[in-house]
């Protein structure tokens, strides 16, 4: 696998987001925005399959996870992280233009339009999507060439989603090591083979003393457990966002998914004007991790429909 070029940039009120690039960056670009409690390291398989296409695929850990930092005093509100997707896609944008400049001046075939003009084409998945689909609706309305939500829609099935957040309250105080860890993770995802090397674990937590604790900022729960306790409100702004969507849209559900159900999928589909649907089997909510050949195939397949290789 390719080793990807480390990336910085800056989020809303200047919080310090880390990031990897695959791929070239003359090349249209996909940003990548994992979901709650993960790191930029979810997408690592499926972007250097993007970049092995043709695309430059940028993987960015969201506030509060991973290496990008925890803002103090805490903000890990929906519109945080949609101001933060904002300020990523207007410098990805300025950063495409000026490559795209130099290619120019230079005498080879500059960027496609899209990479420049219309913004990347932005995958979301959970938290990430959730982010992504209010900062492309709502004012103010950054652009993208494109939408990619992973299980998840303008609402979504209560029961899965406090799964979700129960399992992130679990083990505030750590692990002893990382075979505890996947321990506690073949729990969550039993229809998930256990991996034998729990080695890439090491992306998902770091240490703190002698434990092995969860990479991302507690305080992201308290965001979480409010919108669990009343998630109306989010679902009538996401309700609201999908039907103003006008970028093309692909939604990809795990098909054995408790968060995203069928008729919830559907329902947006048809809410959304420009949207299609994939389902991905043999996965739950985690879908990418679930099944990131099959994943990887609808990715490529609904691209091509927007931007031939």
């Amino acid at each position: 696998m390719p080793t990807p070029t480390a990336l910085q940039f800056d989020g809303a009120a200047g919080v310090r987001l880390a990031a990897d690039s695959f791929g070239d960056p003359a090349s249209p670009v996909v940003l990548m925005l994992h979901g709650g409690g993960q790191t930029r390291h979810a997408w690592r398989a499926t972007a250097a399959s993007l970049a092995d296409a043709g695309w430059c695929a940028i993987t960015v850990d969201l506030r509060g996870h991973g290496e990008s930092a925890h803002p103090r005093p805490a903000a890990y509100s929906p519109d945080d992280f949609a101001d933060d997707i904002r300020a990523l896609i207007e410098q990805i944008t300025v950063a495409a233009a000026t490559v795209a400049t130099g290619a120019a001046s230079e005498g080879e075939p500059a960027a496609t339009p899209a990479a420049i003009t219309e913004g990347p084409i932005v995958i979301g998945a959970s938290l990430g999507g959730i982010a992504a689909l209010l900062a492309l609706v709502e004012p103010p309305a950054a652009p993208a060439a494109g939408l990619v939500l992973v299980d998840v829609a303008h609402r979504f099935q209560p029961r899965g989603g406090g799964r979700v957040v129960g399992f992130m309250e679990q083990h505030a105080d750590g692990f002893a090591d990382l075979a505890e860890a996947g321990d506690a993770v073949a729990a969550y995802l039993p229809n998930r083979p256990r991996p034998r090397d729990t080695s890439g674990l090491r992306h998902n937590l770091r240490r703190k003393g002698e434990r092995w604790v969860w990479h991302w900022d507690p305080e992201v729960l308290t965001a979480a457990r409010a919108i669990m306790e009343d998630p109306s409100q989010l679902s009538a702004r996401l309700t609201s966002a999908t039907a103003c969507l006008h970028q093309p849209c692909l939604l990809v559900r795990g098909a054995q998914s408790d968060v995203l159900s069928a008729a919830i999928a559907r329902e947006f589909v048809d809410l959304a004007p420009s949207a299609t649907l994939a389902e991905v089997p043999r996965a739950g909510h985690m879908v990418a991790g679930d099944n990131n050949d099959a994943f990887a195939l609808a990715i490529h397949a609904w691209l091509v429909t927007l931007a031939p290789r």
